[in-house]
């Protein structure tokens, strides 16, 4: 099928006939846009926060139960970081179905194997029941969700952002990254119910499963809510008018090499601060602390609540000092927070919500801004395969082994080395941001 028709698979006509697009009557609002993206990365996040929460609390007893704690979790943190190293395998291959079968198919295989892939992990068996199996099959199936990750860019992020008003490109920008805490609230409640509802035995062998369910159901959910967008004949011609279209990978790197280098590496604060505040603190609690897991969730969910209003004030923000002065300013910030922040975990209950709270102010605030944030430097031929190949490259190089670096790196040299870490980080977002000249009139 050629890129420049509306696909035509069975889930497609379903989604079509459903909202009544056939006749092209139905005409969707930019709301709407935003609300798909919502819906598609919350999905996403919650997959993300899910499979993360058990690598700290289920993965290194039911996989590793023959090594120390740290050591389990550490291997299991290593397992963790495949699917960001398969990520952009993912978009080599579905952009490649992208130019053949259309937009549609390649989403709808990438949710079905991002979604099998995560209810596959419910059925993982135990190290006592098949040995080393048990971690061979986890890496199977974590770089599944990796691959499917790499599949699952569907451009309307990127969409958004080209059709929003010059003076009102800050605010589009921050909306896809809202999925990011709320699917981080949901997976941390959730995990935090079964905790307390059922007995430490019960929860291990059984009832941490019941999430990768529920995400696999929420996939299902999320797919026709962004093929619902992606397939009607309106949005087809506005992806081909505004030039988003799959081109050769390797054609793209050749072509926009410098964006991509730079777009990976600019959105580095964010992206390691991102697991600072997500993962890695719950690893540090659970392992060398007497604090309840339980609790340490729902401190999780209301920092993440916290870090909701921060991605929608830096879309204030960014529309009033731009994009790039607000980048800075909070890499600046980040860089501030690695130098004492650490240490909070080890200052009790008080020390830990303030270390959560102030964490996800500054991530909000810098997470809110930072994808996507050289889109508009790709040629338009190269902006949509640039764009998620980016993307790609800067969670695995920003995100992928934050949480086993950091932790592994304040078990040797206490929590001031994860400070450091951190602050490597903020230093790559800051030299990025110095090196791209044309930064400033892009996203200004």
């Amino acid at each position: 099928m050629a890129a420049d028709t509306v696909p035509t698979t069975e889930a497609e006509r379903d989604a079509r006939a459903l909202h009544g697009a056939e006749d092209g009557s139905h005409r969707i609002d930019p709301a709407e846009i935003a609300i798909g993206v919502i819906i598609g990365r919350t999905s996403e996040f919650f997959d993300f926060f899910v499979y993360a929460i058990a690598s700290v609390l289920v993965f290194p007893k039911l996989v590793f139960p023959h090594l120390d704690p740290l050591t389990g979790t550490l291997w299991s943190f290593a397992i963790f970081a495949l699917a960001f190293v398969a990520r952009p395998v993912g978009t080599i291959i579905f952009t490649a179905i992208d130019r053949a079968y259309g937009r549609g198919a390649k989403l709808t295989i990438a949710l079905f194997l991002l979604g099998g892939s995560t209810a596959a992990i419910a059925f993982l068996p135990s190290y006592e029941s098949v040995g080393i199996g048990a971690a061979l099959f986890l890496a199977l199936f974590r770089m599944g969700q990796g691959v499917a990750l790499g599949g699952s860019w569907d451009g309307l992020a990127s969409l958004l952002a080209i059709n929003a008003p010059e003076n009102r490109r800050g605010w589009y920008a921050m909306i896809p990254q809202l999925g990011a805490p709320l699917g981080l609230i949901v997976a941390s409640l959730l995990f935090m119910f079964l905790i307390s509802a059922l007995p430490a035995e019960d929860f291990l062998a059984w009832g941490w499963r019941y999430p990768f369910f529920v995400a696999f159901a929420i996939n299902v959910v999320a797919l026709f809510a962004r093929l619902r967008i992606v397939v009607t004949p309106e949005y087809a011609e506005l992806f081909e008018n505004r030039a988003l279209q799959p081109a050769p990978l390797l054609e793209t790197v050749r072509s926009e090499w410098k964006t991509i280098v730079i777009g990976t590496f600019a959105p580095l604060a964010s992206f390691a601060m991102f697991h600072m505040v997500t993962v890695y603190p719950l690893s540090w609690v659970f392992l060398f602390t007497d604090e309840s897991p339980v609790r340490f969730l729902v401190i999780e969910a209301i920092a993440a609540v916290v870090g909701v209003i921060a991605i929608i004030a830096s879309g204030i923000l960014a529309d009033r000092v731009g994009r790039r002065n607000l980048l800075a300013v909070t890499a600046a910030g980040i860089a501030a927070f690695s130098g004492f922040a650490p240490q909070l975990l080890d200052a009790g209950q008080f020390g830990e919500a303030t270390f959560m709270i102030l964490g996800f102010a500054l991530l909000g605030l810098s997470f809110g801004q930072s994808s996507g944030a050289l889109s508009s430097n790709f040629h338009p031929r190269h902006r949509y395969t640039g764009s998620a190949f980016t993307s790609d490259l800067a969670w695995l190089f920003g995100a992928g082994f934050a949480p086993m670096v950091a932790l592994w790196l304040s078990s040797q040299f206490g929590l001031i080395a994860a400070g450091a870490y951190l602050l490597s980080g903020a230093l790559g977002t800051l030299v990025a941001l110095w090196l791209n000249r044309e930064l400033a009139s892009t996203i200004d």
